[in-house]
């Protein structure tokens, strides 16, 4: 039995009900023309601090007892996590420290501390983000909360896949981003239990092929740090927790590559008038990339956040090109 249930992805809707947003569903009659699919995109871009990662950060601090919440918690992020516990913690009461790394975008980093976290850098070429992690948890009596492979997490992100099926029950595919695979494997969840017959697809950057090598393998495959520009998901492995289940309920696994996330992005600009980050994308992307050998087919995509700094985005999709044009 996978350590993360549909029925555990329903009780983190519940506790997140009032507390996270309710993210739309977009469509575009121009995009389904052109693709040849009928998309409805989740837009998780408009969720509480820009990002999916605010349903499982909320989901796994609102469980800790009065002793961890008095303790803190401590993190490690490239973003998106970083401010979704920073967030959390706030709204909590809870004291955050967050380990972030030097080149993490300057957005994220700002928002993080506006949030009230404390923010520890470190190299992400040369240093290891988990064990600074512990160590600070281990010395100042805090619970670390991963990024990823954590059953609460990942209950918590499945609720973005629970509500676009709820408002879009027959959906025949849904694609999410794989990074570390919390997305993936709650989605994964949400989507198989509620809708067997879905076919359910994750995205991940061709540079960072960790998650495609580990599906193919049948085990887990670590590799360096990616160079990409989706930078939530330069991830080297995927998770214990999360394997499993991306293995068991997932059909495949897309990569994209940088020159498709971006075109991505500036559909979605221009098309669809949402500003989505380039991580945020990725699932986008692979629905461009798969519509093809799946005509006529009603596919869910997750846009996961839309943190980025907005000179860089201009600059991204100024050199970017519309799919099918």
């Amino acid at each position: 039995m996978n350590a993360v249930t549909l029925a555990d992805v329903q009780d983190a809707a519940t506790g997140l009900a009032g507390v996270a947003h309710r993210t739309p569903v977009v469509t575009s009659s121009r995009l389904d023309d052109e693709l040849g699919i009928r998309l409805h995109l989740k837009c998780e871009n408009l969720q509480r601090m820009g990002a999916f990662k605010f349903r499982g950060a909320y989901n796994a601090l609102s469980r800790l007892d009065d002793a961890a919440r008095a303790a803190g918690v401590v993190a490690f992020s490239s973003g998106n996590h970083a401010q979704a516990v920073a967030l959390a913690a706030r709204l909590l009461g809870i004291p955050a420290t967050i380990v972030m790394p030097t080149d993490a975008p300057q957005i994220k980093l700002t928002a993080t501390e506006g949030y009230g976290a404390r923010v520890v850098t470190y190299d992400r070429m040369t240093e290891d983000r988990e064990a600074i992690a512990r160590e600070l948890a281990d010395r100042e009596g805090r619970t670390v909360i991963p990024p990823f492979d954590n059953a609460h997490i990942a209950a918590g992100q499945g609720t973005a896949a629970l509500e676009l099926l709820q408002d879009v029950p027959d959906l025949d595919v849904v694609i999410a981003p794989l990074g570390g695979g919390g997305l993936l494997s709650g989605t994964a969840v949400a989507t198989r239990g509620t809708r067997p017959e879905a076919r359910v697809f994750g995205a991940e950057p061709a540079a960072g092929d960790d998650g495609k090598q580990s599906f193919d393998a049948g085990e887990i495959v670590t590799i360096p740090v990616p160079e990409t520009l989706a930078d939530g998901a330069q991830t080297a492995a995927l998770g214990r927790l999360t394997f499993p289940i991306i293995r068991e309920l997932v059909e495949d696994i897309v990569r994209v590559t940088d020159d498709e996330l971006v075109a991505g992005m500036r559909a979605l600009a221009q098309t669809c008038k949402l500003v989505v980050e380039p991580t945020g994308a990725l699932a986008f992307a692979a629905a461009i990339s798969l519509a093809p050998s799946m005509p006529g087919a009603k596919v869910g995509v997750i846009l996961s956040g839309g943190n980025v700094d907005l000179d860089r985005y201009a600059r991204l999709i100024g050199r970017g090109a519309t799919p099918g044009r």
